[in-house]
């Protein structure tokens, strides 16, 4: 059943942004891949605001990940196509071979990478560990590829090069970046664990068990594996995402 739905996305999006033309499909993509980025370093403080701030009850924890990340999303988008409309209100003229060439395979792309935001957004979803065909850790599309897992290394990727930032320590602060060594006994073996997708399966199992869930943890700070080199974490009890970057 995920396969169904990842196809029509994929092909829907691919079909109506190729419609508008090699322009409008790069307005397109930069603002899927711009608003997708913006939302995965902002969701968590957002989910944390409104938890704190409007409800707070079990459920409702689980719920304002998932509507803070597509909230942001959608939004993002649909400013900055707006605003490349604005700032490109002409097209111009192109070969016909380019002129196909580019729509459709601009389109595809911005198609994929919707595909992938959308199918990492079910990670954060109040919903089973697996459903639907639906697995963590399984290659989601069509059992062949995994795009929540690739947009979420690139987005890691992304927080480490273009978008990086120093964190208070003085180091970067990376997506889903938690560092631990893969040998307890020596510091020099430290190394990136990144776990989100794991995390939050155990979270959604949590949530469809009726377990309780810890506290959140700060704007910016994800709860982390123990410090005994496991990077899955288990044993602790997870709550939101990766932290923003």
């Amino acid at each position: 059943m995920i396969n169904f739905f990842l196809l029509a996305v994929l092909i829907g999006v691919t079909y109506f942004v190729a419609n508008e033309g090699p322009q409008g499909a790069a307005i397109s993509l930069f603002a899927v891949l711009i608003a997708g980025l913006v939302a995965m370093n902002f969701f968590e403080p957002l989910a944390i605001f409104l938890s704190t701030n409007i409800a707070g009850s079990f459920d409702w924890q689980h719920r304002w990940d998932v509507i803070a990340l597509l909230g942001l999303f959608a939004v993002g988008v649909f400013l900055i196509r707006m605003m490349g409309d604005n700032l490109f209100p002409t097209y111009a003229e192109v070969s016909t071979v380019l002129y196909e060439v580019a729509r459709w395979g601009l389109g595809l792309i911005t198609g994929y990478v919707t595909m992938a935001i959308l199918l990492t957004s079910l990670h954060v979803a109040p919903l089973p560990r697996e459903f639907m065909g639906f697995t963590p850790e399984g290659n989601n599309f069509l059992s062949i590829s995994a795009p929540d897992r690739q947009w979420l290394a690139f987005t890691q990727y992304v927080s480490e090069k273009s978008l990086k930032t120093k964190s208070s320590t003085g180091g970067v602060r990376i997506f889903d970046g938690a560092e631990f060594p893969s040998n307890p006994t020596n510091l020099t073996t430290n190394r990136v664990w990144s776990s989100f997708p794991i995390r939050y399966a155990a979270r959604r199992e949590l949530f469809t068990t009726g377990g309780r869930s810890s506290a959140r943890s700060p704007a910016g700070g994800a709860t982390s594996p123990p410090a005994t080199g496991n990077p899955s974490g288990a044993g602790s009890v997870p709550t939101s995402g990766a932290g923003g970057f």
